[in-house]
């Protein structure tokens, strides 16, 4: 009888169903296992993330570990290219643009965006681009926006406009008086009195969305609000501005207030309609944006702030919707949910579900 061959037997055990997951997430570098586990090299010497950038070690030179410590206790240093001791990268990053923040909001006078760069560790470039990534706005733009924040505080509260625009970080009157319209909306001394001296009309309507009320400057439409009662709305714009002389719209109004009206069955027709609206840079930017948005056409955030060039800027995009004080005519109402469904709207979510679908419905129609 023939004898067989006797089967080779491995001397290695046969791998574990986890650490074969494991060693595949470090083959692909797979960014979403990191914190889950850390894998050491013993040729090396270090302990890496799952999706550290190095050369991928040879699968026998390779152990897996729950914890830092772990891999540090077996006698192994952290990896200087992926720091796998350090909190993620985005984590680091976002920490040092909110100590940016911090730093701008205590100074007295906004810092030059090379000197933020130093304090938290980042060259000029990279710091620059990541706090516009983070924010949506330069460092300057974001400086400037908070110290309007302040000058409104300080105009309610300080004795003179001289000593409150002092108190804001202005460092001559004649650059305050050059920004402060955009910041304000109005003169800083008709502000401080609460719109005193302001002119604003106004006229309340009936529509298919509960009452509508819209208001104008003589630059142009200001307010466009909706709610349930036409007297809470017009008292909202009474203590928005408590000194501002309130004119009910005359006759040529009266055709402003149609057009807005009109706006509701085909939006096309306030498109030419004039807007005083007043933010931040980043602001105005986003409000343009929502206006470029199409009826029955409808967006995420994330979408939104990628338009814009800044996909990282979800929650300054979001911050932005939530100021808008001019409903229809900037259609925030364009803005839903992951899922597709309607998110967050100051005028009542009901509202916005109507709003979007009354667009649809006008879209299959056309």
């Amino acid at each position: 009888m023939p004898i067989l061959p006797t089967p080779e037997i491995s001397a290695e055990p046969a791998a574990e169903p986890l650490d074969m997951a494991r060693w595949s997430a470090v083959q692909q570098r797979d960014k979403t296992a990191d914190g889950q586990f850390w894998y050491s090299v013993k040729s090396t010497g270090v302990y890496c993330k799952p999706s550290c950038a190095a050369r991928t070690p040879l699968r026998k030179n390779v152990a897996f570990h729950a914890s830092c410590a772990a891999a540090e206790a077996a006698g192994f240093r952290p990896c200087k290219r992926c720091r796998p001791d350090l909190p993620p990268l985005e984590l680091r990053q976002a920490d040092a643009v909110a100590q940016a923040c911090r730093l701008i909001e205590a100074a007295e006078t906004a810092p030059e965006t090379r000197a933020l760069a130093e304090a938290v560790g980042l060259s000029h470039y990279h710091f620059h681009r990541l706090f516009k990534a983070h924010t949506g706005l330069a460092p300057k733009a974001y400086a400037d926006a908070r110290r309007g924040q302040r000058l409104r505080v300080q105009l309610g509260q300080s004795a003179s406009v001289t000593e409150a625009l002092y108190e804001a970080g202005f460092n001559s009157s004649g650059r305050f008086y050059a920004h402060s319209a955009a910041q304000l909306g109005m003169k800083p001394a008709a502000y401080r009195r609460g719109g005193s001296g302001e002119r604003i009309r106004f006229a309340v309507a009936q529509c298919w969305l509960g009452a509508l009320l819209v208001a104008a400057t003589e630059q142009g439409i200001c307010a466009v609000t909706l709610g349930d009662d036409a007297d809470a709305l017009v008292r909202q714009l009474q203590d928005r501005f408590a000194q501002a002389d309130l004119v009910p719209g005359d006759i040529a109004f009266e055709c402003m207030l149609a057009q807005v009206l009109a706006a509701l069955e085909d939006p096309q027709q306030g498109a030419a309609l004039p807007l005083d609206v007043r933010g931040t840079a980043f602001q105005q930017r986003v409000w343009q944006a929502l206006r470029s948005i199409a009826p029955g056409v409808t967006l995420t955030y994330s979408e939104l702030a990628a338009r814009l060039g800044q996909p990282t800027a979800v929650r300054a995009v979001a911050n932005a919707c939530a100021h808008n004080e001019i409903a229809l005519l900037i259609p925030c109402h364009r803005i839903v949910r992951l899922d597709g469904s309607p998110s967050g709207y100051r005028w009542g979510i009901q509202r916005k579900a109507a709003l979007l679908a009354r667009e649809a419905a006008a879209g299959e129609d056309a």
